[in-house]
């Protein structure tokens, strides 16, 4: 009768703690179950190469100044942001909450959030700090948001993106609101493309990424 009644209070507490076991699982975000694997290839999934300016060099004056700018574009959109913190995580030996901060804490910095590193071509190898960026449909220079940027979320862990530092590139980190200067949506329904335009000593240089779901007509 004892053996008996043992094993009924222990069948009693597996029927309680596997569901709430399950219920955990459930309840754990997806992106922290994800192999380094897969966080890297998600977070390199928004990267986009460019060049501001011209491929020739037309210089006659201002030599000190470069010809063109090699760009390199990341948008920081919430599966890169997890991705990174992810990495984080699995190199760190964080814990799902500590995890989980650093997500809130990189998606707090912005409705969008681009990191944007810059390489100049011969001149000074200085950027101009009168360099500008703007955001919107593909296709369209008139409907845009310019962006501003925000040195200070260089010390936000899960916005520094999963590539490892490329000292050849000045980096900056700009944010961008979700409606133009008129207030209409950046982004309508029905546009799936956006275009990053940066501008720099009278030189522009465009990249186009495929808008997330979560951003469009908001």
């Amino acid at each position: 009768m004892r053996a008996a009644a043992i094993a009924f209070v222990a069948m009693m507490v597996i029927a309680c703690v596997a569901p709430a076991r399950a219920q955990d699982t459930a309840a754990r975000p997806a992106y922290l179950s994800w192999s380094a694997a897969e966080a890297e290839r998600i977070g390199k999934s928004t990267r986009v190469d460019g060049r501001v300016g011209g491929a020739f060099d037309l210089r006659v004056v201002h030599t000190e100044r470069s010809y063109n700018y090699k760009l390199r574009a990341t948008w920081l959109t919430k599966d890169v942001i997890q991705a990174t913190a992810r990495l984080q995580q699995l190199s760190e030996r964080l814990t799902d909450s500590q995890t989980e901060e650093l997500v809130q804490e990189a998606t707090a910095a912005g409705e969008v959030v681009f990191m944007v590193e810059v390489d100049p071509r011969e001149g000074s190898g200085v950027i101009p700090n009168d360099w500008s960026a703007f955001l919107g449909p593909f296709g369209t220079d008139m409907s845009v948001a310019r962006g501003a940027n925000t040195p200070a979320l260089e010390k936000v862990k899960a916005l520094r993106g999963v590539y490892r530092r490329d000292y050849d590139y000045d980096q900056f980190w700009v944010v961008f609101p979700l409606k133009t200067t008129e207030g209409a949506p950046l982004f309508p329904g029905g546009v799936a493309q956006a275009t990053l335009t940066v501008r720099i000593s009278g030189k522009e240089g465009r990249v186009s990424f495929p808008i997330p779901a979560y951003l469009r007509a908001k």
